[in-house]
């Protein structure tokens, strides 16, 4: 039988390493990998692909993105990439300009270190927009910049409590500043108009685009409900599905609401049934147990400093009761659902590890896979626990680098010893833990490669700074590993991730082979070519 697709004159990475120089790809499926050899498949009808000396390899997965709102981000105001106040305003004001009959300006991705402190105000956007109220989510979405119009239509002032699942900052005067923190941000964001089914699709069409042009061939949807005002993208899947324009394979990650408890499951058991059509699947809950270190919000065992260098009585918040998430998460164990933590703080993190421990021993071992995302702090005691229980350490390669906002908004209050611990991949791979990567995409970027730079280098692509906590380093392969192999694992996708006979073909050709040249020329890769099933979704240029 002849092949219809084969690939060769290039290194292949496989399992043991580029092992290989040439693949043949029958329907969806690798049926050949090898050398010279692999030839003899070629047809009149099999098409070709001369690598050229370029790495083909299996096709990246995001282990934890957010699409949608990504893609309608990308269509509205969108702040990403402004590093001062000044450009972050100017691009406001430009937007706001450019769209007279948006009711609302909406977007979000400014960058908390081009405000002091990490709180703008509402003044200046009051300055480039008096008129209509401004909703601005930061780039880790977990915090909302709003003007005096907004706070006006929610009823936010100087009286109004703060949440218990959030903050609203405050001027000298006890005014609300035009920061909103955490749960705060739903005062305003539940008042937003939200996107039409139409709008949503396009997003999320438009965002597929992108990612399979940066060589992603699934991905795990970590929010798939309703928070802070961010739009269901359940339906924009099902339709992309049905229409078959969903090209990506994915993983749908179930909102557990943490205003409830139990009570719910019986609800993701019917959205699971519901939502799971073609090559979307929603047999995962994302728990976000804690926020973000930065606005002191991320969960840890002691408390955090002051500027002063001396402990506060804050040690973050957890969003879901510590001493329930055990039971909720052996129950949703016991149903076959796997959990996907959000934990960024030690605190959050061993309550996470806990409630994994409970389920296993409650249930004995299964195949539910949970696993971890973000882990900035993590406790030396809690290291070995992820290899032990099954728990895959989800990391965000790109946020492990010594960026400005860490010496502004982290690393003073978290202290010497704890700021020594952030993002400790080399630690969790010597420990047996298995390595899966995502990008949180729209809080950063989306390209794995940019990704594997900086979890090489611990610097971030095109930086001089210096290397953040060079123990932490991976290699080149298992960088790759973990966006590959690993994230695959966590998506339940066990015959993708990896170029072997049977396996699918999800592939990606580089344009050029990233282990020839040294580890700070990682970022300067791009892809080529992306095939899912063994169909090109994308060709550079």
């Amino acid at each position: 039988m002849h092949a219809d697709l084969l690939f060769t004159g290039g290194p292949v990475l496989t399992p043991e390493g580029r092992t290989a120089t040439a693949v043949a790809v029958t329907g969806d499926r690798i049926t050949a990998v090898g050398h010279a050899e692999v030839r003899e498949l070629a047809g009149p009808r099999t098409e070709v692909v001369d690598l050229a000396g370029r790495l083909l390899l299996p096709g990246f997965q995001d282990a934890h993105v957010h699409p949608v709102p990504a893609g309608l981000e990308l269509s509205q105001c969108d702040l990403t990439g402004r590093t001062t106040a000044e450009e972050t305003v100017a691009a406001v004001r430009a937007y706001a300009d450019a769209h007279p009959e948006r009711e609302w300006i909406l977007g979000g991705g400014w960058s908390m270190e081009a405000f002091a402190g990490g709180t703008p105000s509402k003044e200046l956007l009051d300055a480039v927009v008096p008129d209509r109220p401004v909703y601005l989510p930061n780039r880790d979405h977990h915090g909302a910049w709003v003007n005096s119009r907004a706070l006006e239509l929610a009823g936010i002032g100087r009286s109004t409590p703060d949440p218990a699942d959030g903050r609203i900052e405050r001027d000298a005067s006890g005014e609300p500043s035009g920061t909103l923190q955490e749960g705060a941000m739903q005062l305003v964001g539940r008042l937003t108009p939200p996107a039409g089914p139409a709008d949503r699709l396009a997003a999320l069409l438009h965002a597929q685009r992108h990612l399979h042009a940066l060589g992603i061939t699934a991905w795990q949807d970590a929010l798939v409900g309703d928070f802070l005002g961010m739009d269901d993208p359940a339906q924009a899947y099902l339709s992309a599905a049905a229409e078959g324009s969903l090209t990506a394979r994915v993983v749908g990650a179930l909102w557990w609401d943490r205003e409830r408890g139990a009570e719910q499951i019986p609800e993701l058991v019917a959205r699971r049934e519901a939502l799971s059509r073609g090559r979307f699947r929603a047999g995962t809950v994302k728990l976000m147990l804690d926020g973000v270190a930065e606005n002191h919000t991320a969960a840890l065992l002691d408390p955090y400093l002051d500027r002063c260098g001396c402990a506060t009585a804050n040690r973050g918040k957890s969003f879901i009761d510590p001493e329930q998430l055990p039971r909720y998460v052996t129950e949703l164990d016991a149903l076959g659902f796997q959990c996907h933590f959000h934990a960024l703080g030690d605190r959050a993190v061993r309550d996470a590890l806990d409630a994994v421990e409970a389920a296993r021993a409650a249930n004995g071992p299964s195949d539910t896979r949970p696993h971890l995302a973000h882990l900035q702090v993590v406790h030396p005691d809690d290291v070995p626990r992820f290899a032990r229980l099954g728990a895959t350490a989800n990391i965000q390669p790109l946020w492990a680098a010594h960026e400005p906002q860490m010496d502004e908004l982290t690393i003073p209050f978290l202290g010497p010893e704890r700021a020594a611990r952030q993002y400790p991949f080399g630690s969790l791979l010597r420990s047996g833990a298995r390595l899966a990567a995502g990008s949180d995409w729209p809080v950063s970027s989306p390209d794995p490669l940019q990704g594997i730079h900086v979890a090489v280098n611990r610097v971030e692509p095109g930086g001089a700074g210096p290397v953040f906590l060079p123990g932490e380093r991976l290699g080149l392969a298992e960088a790759l590993t973990a966006y590959t192999a690993g994230s695959a694992y966590v998506n339940h996708l066990d015959d993708s991730g990896r170029v072997a006979v049977g396996a699918l073909a999800d592939l990606v050709v580089l344009d050029r082979d990233p282990f020839a040249d040294g580890p700070e020329a990682i970022a300067g890769t791009a892809v080529a070519l992306t095939y899912v099933g063994g169909e090109c979704v994308y060709t550079a240029g």
